[in-house]
């Protein structure tokens, strides 16, 4: 069955080679071959107001069961990404990171690589024990990434999708 997916990027930056990602379950004679539905927000996100944003990002959230953030160069310092990133971690949504700066842009250019935006964010951890201390652990630690290029991901998404909902027991 396709897992419902919700897609975090940059846009502006970024949306050439997200809709490559986005779009390559068309290529494969659709959503059911491909093993997932896209439930990201399309272009239509240029709202105005900060509430409004985020009641358009949350009901974009709601019944997926995968988040995947689809990295760039700049996509760690986007303030909408880092919320998406913190609302499907409450959801309980699965979550993966794909690098796609090697995905070559209409000009014919791979980008440079930017940070794992789920190294800015740091769990707790209980201890084994009651009587020992609480530690953190990175996101980065615990969510995969993986490069659309290097580990062929027209391929493996699917796989990817579906650990990824494994992993968080969805």
């Amino acid at each position: 069955m396709p897992r419902r997916v919700f897609f975090s990027f940059h846009y502006q930056r970024d949306i050439w080679r997200v809709n490559v990602v986005r779009n390559h379950a068309k290529v494969k004679s659709g959503y059911q071959e491909a093993g997932y539905w896209d439930c990201s927000l399309w272009e239509s996100t240029k709202r105005t107001g900060e509430v409004a944003l985020k009641r358009l990002i949350n009901s974009g959230l709601q019944n997926t069961s995968v988040t995947v953030v689809l990295i760039g160069t700049e996509t760690s310092e986007r303030k909408w990404v880092q919320y998406e990133i913190e609302e499907s971690y409450k959801r309980g949504n699965g979550m993966l990171g794909i690098y796609i700066h090697n995905i070559k842009s209409i000009n014919g250019f791979a980008d440079s690589k930017g940070r794992n935006p789920f190294d800015s964010f740091t769990l707790e951890k209980p201890g084994l024990y009651s009587h020992m201390p609480k530690t953190y652990v990175s996101m980065s630690q615990i969510y995969p990434t993986y490069d659309w290029v290097y580990n062929d991901g027209y391929n493996n998404f699917s796989k990817w999708v579906e650990d990824a909902a494994r992993a968080a027991g969805r």
